[in-house]
């Protein structure tokens, strides 16, 4: 039987490889996505368990929060860069929980994070979440739900209009482009809760803001941010 299982596993390994999305060897846990030495080298930041880091930096005298971070630095040409890319546009779902959990570890050890209630994810707008098939910033949501226990609630708010790429515009174009895309679907379940809202890079911050904004609107909210990585602008 032992035999019979040795060769189920070498074929399957033949046939469907299972190898790291960073650096693409196949010595990796059966369960992970990434190997040990990629998971070692990933840029952790720290900011979790320190006020005023440079994530909350950025909302300072934009946006009213409890608290904010991010777990990595992203750095161009790197194997973060492909992680990335393999979890949000390659279709590596298993891979975003991995690095949802990776990351709701980090925010279990911080105290400023105890509190939240719930778990929002920022919205794709529907004509994306169609072709994309999923969202990845609920992926992480999954992730981090599985470590704090708490629930993800993915219908409080939502994009109601398209928005062009952030990628080449200025801090001030890019504040713009996000102003009047988001609404609320259903408040009530969110009064007086510690919401915690999750994407997976922040940059200058102008979508998280204008989503932000949206869910401060709803009576007793209080907000954290925290995302996957942090994009100096």
């Amino acid at each position: 039987m032992n035999a019979l299982l040795r060769l189920r596993n070498a074929l399957l390994q033949l046939f469907y490889p299972h190898v790291c999305a960073g650096c693409g060897t196949d010595v990796l846990p059966a369960a992970g996505e990434l190997c040990l030495l990629c998971l070692n080298e990933l840029p952790v930041t720290g900011f979790e368990g320190h006020p005023d880091n440079p994530v909350e930096k950025i909302f300072a005298g934009r946006l009213k929060l409890e608290a904010a971070s991010a777990q990595y630095y992203f750095i161009k040409h790197t194997p973060l860069q492909f992680i990335l890319h393999q979890f949000k546009y390659r279709g590596n779902q298993q891979l975003g929980l991995q690095l949802g959990m990776l990351l709701g570890n980090a925010l279990q050890r911080a105290q400023r994070f105890q509190t939240v209630d719930l778990i929002v994810p920022m919205p794709l707008y529907r004509a994306r979440m169609r072709k994309r098939g999923y969202n990845q910033a609920a992926l992480l949501c999954e992730g981090i739900a599985a470590v704090l226990g708490k629930p993800v609630c993915t219908d409080l708010v939502y994009r109601n209009a398209s928005t062009e790429t952030q990628t080449t515009k200025s801090r001030i174009e890019r504040w713009a482009n996000m102003q009047g895309k988001f609404s609320l679907g259903h408040p009530a379940i969110a009064e007086n809760r510690h919401l915690l809202l999750v994407d997976d890079v922040v940059t200058t911050g102008a979508t998280l803001e204008a989503c932000g904004s949206v869910l401060l609107e709803i009576p007793g909210v209080r907000l954290s941010v925290v995302t996957l990585c942090f994009a100096s602008s």
